[in-house]
């Protein structure tokens, strides 16, 4: 079985259905039936328009259980509308499950999770392990997302800044368990930007494209973080690289400046660096200037007084650090680099220390242990 086919297949048919009136829930159940009797079929008797036998298929058990149902009466005259068997329709209802899967009423989780499932086909089980929670867990979130949206009808554009932002949450999972969830993001944010125009969805492309590039270089071979300015850069792929800065170039002609193409113009300027010390820091705080403007967001302002530290030097840094509020996620790594910076061992290594018993993964919290390890041992020399 060609498994690749038969998830880039997935998001059409349950689209099909959704818009003949299936309610999710359902429409979802139908589809999954349909995918286990091709499972079982297509390999001896493979189906010359496999869309279409899909969906026939998923739409007869969808109307098998719709009978059965004791709402039969309310639904009956959906019976009326069973397709021919035949070549399945030309248009592409995808883009409508993206908008339902991103619906305002889910939790961010629960939105990931529900485009994981119904956009990339993804089973439970390998949803289950990119979060690294139990199957049952990761079922009982997708099946309250899923009785969410049931009923949800989209007879307006949907939020495209709200469907942005699930595809950059699930580019930013990162590749925990046997599903590469970066990878995932990508092909699902290259189908959307190939079904709409707007330069916003360009600009999230050209962003994961640019990050995705560095992948090879941030982990040493015995998994420790490899920070950006220490990395092998004849690690970095190069051809996503010309792609996404294609991309950007592309989207930021059309003069519609969103959050998304700001942060891959930022990582652009990275990209475009052949040593760390050849970075145009000038230039990167001004685009970290107009993500302010779009965001006014803490997070950006931090990352911006880095940016700061590195083109004006490490006082201007902490001057812009001194501006924040210093519960942000990641404040005291960010102050203990400007203070090593600045010619502060003693202080450096104290909130490198107090940075990694606030780190929000392993990993990140051994490489600041080994920051403040570095700087001690220097200190005792």
């Amino acid at each position: 079985m060609d498994e690749a086919l038969l998830r880039s297949l997935t998001p059409g048919v349950l689209a099909v259905l959704v818009r003949r009136g299936a309610d999710f829930a359902a429409a979802e159940d139908a589809v999954q039936d349909a995918l286990v009797e091709a499972v079982r079929v297509w390999p001896a008797e493979p189906p010359r328009d496999p869309g279409g036998w899909l969906v026939t298929v998923a739409w007869r058990r969808f109307l098998d259980a719709t009978r059965a149902d004791t709402a039969r009466r309310r639904r009956e005259d959906l019976v009326d509308r069973e397709p021919e068997p035949g070549p399945a329709p030309a248009a592409d209802d995808t883009l409508r499950l993206y908008f339902l899967c991103a619906h305002p009423s889910l939790t961010p989780s629960s939105a990931v999770a529900l485009t994981l499932r119904a956009v990339g086909g993804l089973t439970t089980r390998q949803i289950a392990r990119a979060y690294l929670v139990p199957e049952a867990t990761m079922a009982q979130r997708i099946s309250r997302a899923k009785r969410t949206v049931s009923g949800v009808r989209l007879d307006r554009p949907g939020d495209v800044a709200t469907v942005l932002r699930v595809l950059y949450l699930v580019f930013n999972e990162g590749y925990s368990g046997d599903v590469d969830l970066a990878a995932e993001a990508i092909r699902l944010t290259r189908q959307l930007a190939a079904a709409i125009d707007h330069p916003e969805a360009a600009g999230l492309l050209a962003l994961i494209l640019l990050h995705h590039a560095r992948r090879a270089a941030r982990t040493a071979p015995d998994g420790s973080l490899v920070p950006l300015a220490e990395q092998d850069r004849g690690l970095w792929d190069t051809r996503a690289i010309a792609e996404g800065i294609g991309i950007l170039r592309a989207a930021l002609a059309r003069d519609r400046l969103g959050e998304f193409q700001a942060q891959a113009a930022i990582a652009a300027l990275h990209a475009d660096a052949q040593a760390a010390d050849e970075t145009d820091w000038t230039q990167i705080v001004e685009w970290y200037d107009e993500l302010v403007r779009l965001t006014d967001s803490p997070v950006v302002r931090l990352n911006r007084a880095v940016a700061v530290g590195e083109a004006d030097g490490p006082r201007a840094g902490l001057a812009a650090l001194a501006a924040l509020d210093d519960t942000l996620p990641r404040h005291t790594a960010v102050a203990a680099y400007l203070h090593e910076r600045d010619g502060d061992p003693a202080t450096a290594a104290r909130l490198y220390a107090e940075a990694a018993r606030k780190a929000p993964n392993l990993a990140e919290r051994d490489h600041l242990t080994r920051q403040a390890a570095r700087l001690n041992t220097r200190g005792r020399r």
